[in-house]
């Protein structure tokens, strides 16, 4: 298996979610990692095989370089490491970070440097990734102020014109921003065939995937075996291994074994839907249906997950073969 998406970083926990992915089946992994830590995430790895996604360099408290020269020469220095493939984060989110810089569209998909850095990641025969979207629960209340962030429609337009601008090997992230509309889905995988997705965002795909007709499932997967990627989004970092610790995931997790459980619950979850025959509660706690109705769920519940139990000709493509041709179109090594 192949998980074409996931967030490493720190050692100690690279090491942990080493051995869940071995646990799991996953003999390769593609990660956005920080540029400083390539080397270090190779070593704690060990037998499991890792790509780099280029990104940002988060950390720098510069947003203006970061997401603007900084970026352009992070895609240089990540090709240089091998990576064939740039992750353009454009969630509403970024609309917010945007305007705190005076340039609001210094995020945007067709904004003057995201076109520069999508140019110089085409000319080094790069990928693109994108994020695009948020969970329709997020629309009804984190972005409910359209004036701001838009309709969740809206936010296709600009992808469309990059996705027409940029003709190249194309990975949408979390089911192209959108689980909920397998219709509107099948429409943009028509347009453009160098277009792909995949299931990362474990919680969100458990609760959106699980809501559709198996029927529709099945016919969705079946159509498009080739052009869906196993992801899973986990987010392996120093902050879970660090009991009380400080961090946006420091709750998550505070010792190894609590770690590897945060890590194989999303890869269960996964594996259970795609492949078995079972009903039942999903492990990973969704907050947005609190968020949705307050009255009726605690931050801590949980959707049913619905086993979808797809056959083995859906299943070897999705698991990998479909990762494996993507990277061979990239000349990934």
């Amino acid at each position: 298996m192949i998980d074409v998406h996931v967030h490493l970083r720190d050692a100690p926990a690279v090491e942990v979610y080493g051995q869940v992915a071995r646990s799991y089946g996953i003999r390769c992994c593609w990660t956005m990692s920080p540029l400083s830590q390539v080397d270090l995430i190779r070593q704690a790895l060990g037998d499991t095989d890792v790509r780099f996604i280029a990104v940002p360099d988060w950390g720098n408290p510069d947003p203006l370089h970061t997401m603007g020269q900084g970026f352009l020469d992070a895609i240089s220095a990540f090709h240089s490491e091998g990576s064939r493939l740039v992750k353009f984060w454009a969630a509403p989110r970024a609309r917010d970070l945007s305007i705190e810089t005076g340039h609001p569209d210094l995020m945007d998909l067709t904004g003057p440097w995201r076109r520069r850095q999508m140019e110089h990641a085409a000319s080094l025969g790069m990928g693109i990734m994108t994020h695009v979207a948020d969970p329709d629960t997020w629309f009804e209340t984190v972005y409910s102020d359209q004036d701001r962030y838009g309709t969740k429609a809206a936010q296709y337009e600009q992808f469309e014109r990059a996705l027409e601008a940029f003709p190249v090997p194309w990975l949408a992230a979390h089911m192209g921003g959108w689980p909920e509309d397998l219709n509107f889905l099948d429409t943009l995988l028509e347009r453009y065939d160098y277009l792909h997705l995949d299931t990362s965002a474990t919680k969100w795909m458990v609760r959106a995937l699980s809501a559709h007709d198996q029927q529709q499932i099945e016919t969705f997967f079946t159509r498009w075996k080739h052009r869906i990627l196993f992801g899973s989004d986990i987010v392996a970092v120093g902050e879970h291994l660090v009991i009380g610790g400080e961090g946006a995931r420091a709750d998550q997790a505070g010792t190894s074994a609590e770690a590897f459980d945060l890590y194989a619950s999303r890869y269960w979850a996964l594996r259970t839907m795609f492949e078995r025959d079972w009903t039942g509660p999903s492990p990973i706690a969704d907050p947005d249906l609190h968020r949705i109705d307050p009255d009726q769920f605690t931050p801590l519940d949980a959707p049913t997950l619905v086993g979808r139990a797809l056959t083995d000709e859906v299943l070897r493509p999705l698991y990998a073969q479909a990762a494996a041709q993507f990277a061979q179109s990239l000349g990934m090594p």
